[in-house]
This record gives structure tokens, sequence and C-alpha cells, in this order.
């Protein structure tokens, strides 16, 4: 179910009527750096596993 415009504009202007105006972009920035973080964490997992053939200790 997707999301409408008119949805995105209620959000906007609850959170806005929430947080405030100077709160948002710290919050924002927040959420911004947290997904990036997230993301480096999960690709890093990824790479843990790609290729364990590679691991072995050879003799």
């Amino acid at each position: 179910m997707p999301i409408g415009i008119g949805s995105m504009i209620l959000i906007a202007v609850a959170a806005l009527l929430i947080f405030g105006p100077k709160k948002l972009p710290e919050l924002g920035r927040a959420a911004g750096d947290t997904l990036k973080e997230f993301k480096n964490a999960t690709k890093g997992l990824g790479d843990d596993e790609d290729n364990p053939a590679d691991k072995k200790d050879p003799q």
C-alpha cells in the first residue's frame, strides 16, 4: 500500500507540530547516520560469508 502525497503532508505537519522546526533537522541527520551505520554493518556481514574457502589455513 503506497503512501500518497496527502498522507506524506499530514505526517510532515504532525512531525513539525510534535518536534518543532529546530529539532527536525537534528532528527533527520540522526536518522541518516543510523541508516548509514546499519548499511555499513550489514555490508560487512555479507562480506564475511562470501567465500569461506579463501579463509582456509594453507599448509
